[in-house]
């Protein structure tokens, strides 16, 4: 598998679980194995979020898997607390992350990093936070992507409102070590 690669074929899915493809392919028709299908064709794409889980699940070594780290894009143009939350997420959790301080730089990055988790901060004047998820989510090779903002408490209605406009979730305390680590878990769907 390609580094940076985030959806698989069912022949990958078949050759990393050691089993043939139809096998794979009767896992993702019975909806045990979720992904999606390209339009048009019968092809089927499997998020390698969404591998790790099933393999998780039915107790099938992962070790073998070569997903390599969680990678995560940390975009905030305040660069001390930018700075803070990547020593976080490098020594506690043992990811690999990479800064973006405005939202071009973000672009790039994510086009040559393709990281798994987008942590972008709502709270930074100067980024356009629903513009970079707009961005990430119009990018078929980067829809996989799952977009975390950073922000102040939120009300209910404005909890759903940032959902619907494409993020997967936010984190209110970025201090908060292990809030950041079990949101990013959550959001890639990795169970330890």
């Amino acid at each position: 598998m390609a580094k940076g690669k985030n959806v698989l074929t069912t022949g990958d899915v078949a050759k990393i679980c050691h089993v043939a493809p139809r096998t794979v392919s009767k896992w993702f028709d019975n909806g045990q194995l979720k992904g999606y299908r390209i339009p048009g064709s019968k092809d089927r794409r499997i998020p390698v979020s969404e591998l790790i889980r099933f393999m998780k699940m039915h107790n099938m070594p992962t070790d073998s898997f070569a997903a390599g780290k969680i990678r995560v894009l940390v975009v905030d143009s305040d660069t001390k607390t930018s700075s803070a939350l990547v020593e976080t997420l490098q020594t506690k959790a043992d990811y690999e992350v990479l800064t973006a301080h405005n939202n071009f730089e973000s672009g790039i990055i994510a086009q040559r990093f393709s990281p798994h988790v987008l942590l972008v901060s709502l709270l930074a004047k100067d980024i356009d936070a629903t513009g970079i998820c707009k961005s990430i989510r119009a990018q078929e090779d980067l829809e996989t992507i799952k977009i975390i903002a950073i922000t102040n408490h939120l009300s209910e209605s404005e909890s759903a409102a940032l959902l619907q406009k494409g993020f997967d979730g936010y984190i209110y305390n970025t201090a908060d070590a292990l809030e950041v680590i079990s949101k990013i878990e959550e959001a890639t769907a990795i169970i330890y």
